[in-house]
């Protein structure tokens, strides 16, 4: 087969990097401008070429939305596969995309599980029960999890300890009872265990009853 002739290559006005493509005098397809940057007007493309052409470029929308997802935060595996099946890519393709970002280390279930403990210890301290959990729902493997926790070295009462010095803004000003009862429900809402929240509220309390300025 002869293919088609390249008539005209023209810039996308609201996307200067893209641009759309004539074959034999109509409009064919659009094109990445880096994914175009060999074509020319008058080139001849067989029917290869073209499959070639949009190919390349489905992978690089796929690999694009995948970058995109990954600027918010890390992401499982899992996650990353659901957010390209719900873009409407075909599995091969998405699997092309994830052993792609795996290769450019953009993706590590590993790594993911070390980040989202980190991050729950620093902005929102809850049990180890309940990061497990969120972990599992995320497609993590037991192993990858149980390494990441064993790496963090937990302590439970420490986690319930951060997460309850951050709620105390929001209790400290009610009467004693008022204030164990809130801030003991927000601790076990963390998945904290009834005898570690008991600690924690009498830590807390010892804490708020000394003078300002008196170190322990």
């Amino acid at each position: 087969m002869m293919g088609k002739r390249i008539t005209k290559i023209t810039a996308q006005k609201r996307n200067p990097n893209r641009v759309n493509i004539f074959l034999d005098g109509e409009f064919a397809f659009s094109l990445d401008r880096l994914n175009a940057a060999w074509l020319t007007k008058g080139r001849q493309l067989s029917e290869s070429e073209i499959e070639q052409l949009l190919t390349k470029e489905e992978f690089t929308s796929a690999l694009g939305k995948a970058l995109r997802f990954l600027g918010y935060r890390a992401r499982s595996h899992q996650e990353m596969e659901c957010h390209l099946q719900g873009k409407g890519y075909q599995e091969g393709l998405i699997r092309t995309v994830l052993q792609r970002l795996e290769a450019d280390q953009l993706l590590d279930d590993s790594e993911f599980a070390v980040q989202w403990i980190d991050n729950r210890q620093c902005f929102r301290p809850r049990s180890q029960r309940l990061m497990k959990l969120e972990l599992r729902q995320k497609g993590l493997d037991e192993r990858v999890i149980d390494a990441a926790f064993e790496k963090a070295d937990l302590e439970e009462l420490d986690l319930a300890l951060s997460a309850g010095r951050k709620l105390l803004g929001r209790y400290q000003n009610l009467e004693k009872q008022e204030f164990r009862r809130k801030l003991a429900g927000a601790l076990q809402r963390r998945g904290f265990s009834y005898d570690t929240v008991k600690e924690c509220l009498a830590q807390l309390e010892q804490e708020l009853s000394k003078p300002e300025g008196v170190e322990n």
